[in-house]
């Protein structure tokens, strides 16, 4: 059976992750003032900086509607017997519902799976998706082994600055005030698809970057050895390879790959944010 792995943009996978792994992606929407772009496809990160700091607004997205889903559906059904596409988490858009009800068009071909997660965190059930595909596995069995990996996915990151977290309302002032004054990083976990503030690191943003790193590796003693992804929104070359090398020294992974964020993600977290995801046991 010929199984289609797709996922929506927020997966933040590059075009040469991409295809490595045979993921096809469904670009969400980037709407900057009255220019309308899709994820991936038409805009870069530059994009979204540079707007913000023309306006002093984020840009707004929005999720495919049911139609574009079931257009996006019925061409992988072209070349596929099953589709099986990975979501952003359902608290974070209404995409998993959008692709949901056009999934059901397709009377048991196509499955939408709710990542409980963004970025590469959602990637990462992606490619595991396409692990479990190549041992040709049943669609619904795959489903059923990403809705328990879920669970065990570290979905976090540190941001350099909180200005684009306090515009999305998910900041307050106080604490954008408080961060600025005593540079303060905080670590952003994800927990049953939601973001929230797990603790604080103080000091420049390659020093936190360490402690992060370093309390990934004593909080995850256990975890899947195949891959883990560093991810970040036009970091410095020079921080993500001093991450890369702690990542390297603390853990012991058969690869680590470098992704950048895509629009609507870097929209939501701003430049210079940097996370190390990955499946633990």
């Amino acid at each position: 059976m010929k199984i289609r792995i797709t996922a929506d943009s927020t997966c933040d996978l590059g075009k040469e992750q991409a295809e490595r792994f045979g993921v096809d992606i469904m670009p969400l929407t980037v709407v900057l003032g009255d220019d309308v772009f899709r994820d991936g496809v038409d805009i870069a990160p530059q994009n979204i900086f540079d707007y913000v700091s023309e306006t002093g607004v984020l840009p707004k997205t929005a999720a495919p509607s049911v139609d574009d889903y079931t257009a996006f559906f019925e061409k992988q059904l072209e070349k596929a017997d099953a589709v099986i596409h990975i979501n952003i988490s359902k608290l974070a858009s209404s995409s998993y519902d959008n692709a949901t009800v056009a999934a059901k068009k397709f009377k048991g071909k196509v499955f939408a799976v709710d990542s409980m997660a963004l970025s590469t965190g959602q990637g990462l059930l992606a490619v595991k998706a396409c692990d479990l595909a190549a041992e040709n596995r049943k669609p619904r069995d795959i489903v059923e082994i990403l809705e328990g990996l879920r669970l065990k996915i570290n979905t976090s990151f540190v941001p350099d600055r909180l200005d684009y977290l306090h515009k999305g309302g998910r900041c307050s002032l106080a604490s954008l005030i408080g961060a600025k004054v005593l540079k303060l990083h905080p670590l952003i976990d994800m927990k049953d698809g939601k973001l929230y503030a797990k603790k604080k690191y103080m000091g420049g943003l390659d020093r936190c970057l360490s402690a992060y790193v370093k309390d990934l590796a004593e909080s995850y003693p256990h975890y899947d050895r195949t891959r883990c992804f560093i991810t970040h929104s036009n970091c410095e070359k020079e921080t993500v390879e001093k991450v890369r090398a702690q990542v390297k020294s603390l853990f012991h992974f058969d690869e680590i790959i470098e992704t950048v964020a895509g629009s609507v993600v870097t929209g939501h977290c701003g430049k210079n944010t940097l996370g190390v995801l990955f499946i633990y046991e």
